[in-house]
């Protein structure tokens, strides 16, 4: 069994900042690409940023120059530093990871965490 456990979110005020993390664990043998999604109500879930076991980066327009992914491969978590916050990157935020089981490691398998509700008030 695999868990993503995210954690941070929280009630700010525009301009501030929040950072959240997302902690995997269970029977991994390795993790590919971890990311973070959001959904607000009504709208369908997007990405919001990505990253590579290498540390390559991907990042939504919206966010970009704002936000900055970043992960520890020995802990197996991934960060998101949110700066900037503006009232419509209210949602919930989702950790996102692409990871190979101990025992399937010809395979790749894709995992959610719970969501963590991400507020911004103007």
């Amino acid at each position: 069994q695999v868990q993503l456990v995210e954690s941070g979110g929280g009630l700010v005020q525009a301009g501030g900042s929040l950072r959240l993390s997302c902690a995997a664990s269970g029977s991994i043998f390795s993790i590919n690409t971890m990311a973070w999604y959001r959904q607000a109500p009504g709208n369908q879930r997007e990405l919001v940023a990505q990253i590579t076991r290498s540390g390559n980066t991907n990042y939504s327009d919206s966010v970009k120059g704002r936000f900055t992914i970043s992960r520890d491969n020995a802990k197996n978590t991934v960060y998101l530093q949110m700066n900037s916050l503006k009232p419509e990157d209210t949602a919930v935020y989702y950790c996102h990871a692409q990871l190979v089981i101990i025992t399937h490691r010809t395979s790749e398998y894709s995992y959610w965490g719970q969501g963590t509700q991400v507020t911004v008030s103007s």
